[in-house]
């Protein structure tokens, strides 16, 4: 017979409805029930929490580093372990390291580590998000252009060979760089094809989505904007509702009259989400550190080439939780949506994430009542506790 863990104390949250006065049962890693306090099943082990909340746990699609590390710099089982960990006391449950532009041996690397980390069930690793490197130079960002280039058939063949060996396998193309065949045949084998750094036009953006393209990669940064005579990959993304879009709300990546718009904008049933495009620093105190070879600097939230790109943020996910709750005036329920629901629904992943249900793995946070982390809790096992 199998322990059961109650955990009480918290109004709960279940990713669309609240619940006061109640008791969430856990037991052998999956969500039991959600009941009276008093219906508590004689014997269970009590964890009594002080007040706050019981949310579903974060999942970030776009995470480069943590912990002091990026996937480029070592695309292995432990990098991404330590990853994972990194972002863990930042209320995410399940994330997907991202590889920036690299090589092709660099890609084929990662796409090995991430098969090694699924068979190894690493806590919080859901798959991975390659960026690249079949992108814009126009739209580079802190891409290195050396390394932008064309797909080939061998890149296409390298994805869909991999894609069954995770759960998420998603990949950023920009349109203009690769075929609609092409996007089709990745869609088609089952990988999550997100368009970003790109330049390209509203019809030429639409008619990836025809393809099988799904999702915009960080809204706004490192694409064509939208304009009154040419829409461009903005309007492309508010305008499709096949599209989700990824959003970095730390407060310098897009300017929140801005978020605000595209929220009111966005047409359904896509949906606009979270993402931290987290690097390196992430639960580190580290001021700079490297990525192919060039000086990334941190400095008042910033992450910065020296000629003052940004390059990926020093967010964390309750951070843009709150940023969104105190700065956009989201209610609180939406805010944790975007950081928990609509990415694992722009993912297909939904049925096991973004909720907290019966049957479902128990991976969830517990907030103070001013959004602080307090607890973390991954598929039963509590990973932080503060």
């Amino acid at each position: 017979m199998n322990s059961i863990l109650a955990i009480r104390g918290a109004r709960i949250f279940d990713g669309e409805d609240w619940h006061d006065g109640n008791t969430l049962l856990v037991s052998n890693g999956t969500v039991e029930a959600i009941v009276a306090t008093l219906a508590v099943p004689a014997g269970a082990e009590t964890v009594d929490l002080p007040g706050g909340i019981l949310a579903p746990g974060f999942v970030d699609l776009q995470v480069n580093g943590g912990g002091g590390i990026m996937l480029n710099d070592d695309p292995s089982v432990e990098t991404i372990r330590r990853i994972c960990a990194a972002h863990a006391p930042f209320g995410t449950t399940a994330l997907l390291p991202t590889l920036i532009t690299d090589t092709p041996e660099m890609t084929t690397a990662t796409l090995e580590a991430g098969a090694a980390a699924a068979r190894g069930k690493v806590p919080g690793f859901l798959g991975l998000h390659l960026e690249g490197p079949h992108l814009s130079i126009s739209r580079k960002g802190a891409h290195d252009p050396h390394l932008i280039r064309r797909m080939e058939q061998v890149d296409l063949d390298r994805l869909v060979n991999a894609r069954t060996s995770m759960p998420v396998l998603m990949t950023t193309v920009a349109p203009e760089t690769v075929t609609q065949q092409q996007i089709a045949s990745l869609a088609g084998a089952g990988i999550v094809v997100s368009l970003g750094h790109s330049d390209a036009g509203f019809a030429t953006a639409s008619a990836a989505v025809e393809a099988g393209a799904r999702q915009m990669t960080h809204l706004f940064n490192a694409m064509s904007q939208l304009q009154h005579r040419e829409p461009g990959m903005v309007g492309a993304a508010l305008d499709s509702g096949g599209i989700s879009a990824g959003l970095i709300a730390d407060g310098f990546h897009v300017d929140r009259h801005a978020i605000a718009i595209a929220l009111r904008a966005k047409r359904g049933p896509g949906r606009i989400f979270l993402v931290t495009d987290a690097m390196a620093t992430i639960g580190t105190d580290m001021t700079e550190f490297t990525l192919n070879g060039r000086t990334i600097r941190r400095e008042g939230g910033r992450l910065t080439l020296a000629d003052g790109t940004l390059a990926g943020a020093d967010l964390d996910m309750i951070s843009a939780v709150r940023f969104m709750h105190h700065e956009i005036g989201l209610p609180l329920e939406e805010a944790l949506r975007m950081a928990s629901l609509y990415p694992a629904e722009a993912v297909a992943q939904d049925h096991r994430l973004g909720r907290i249900g019966e049957g479902r793995p128990a991976s969830f946070v517990h907030l103070s009542d001013t959004l602080e982390i307090s607890n973390v809790w991954i598929e039963g096992k509590r990973v932080h506790q503060g």
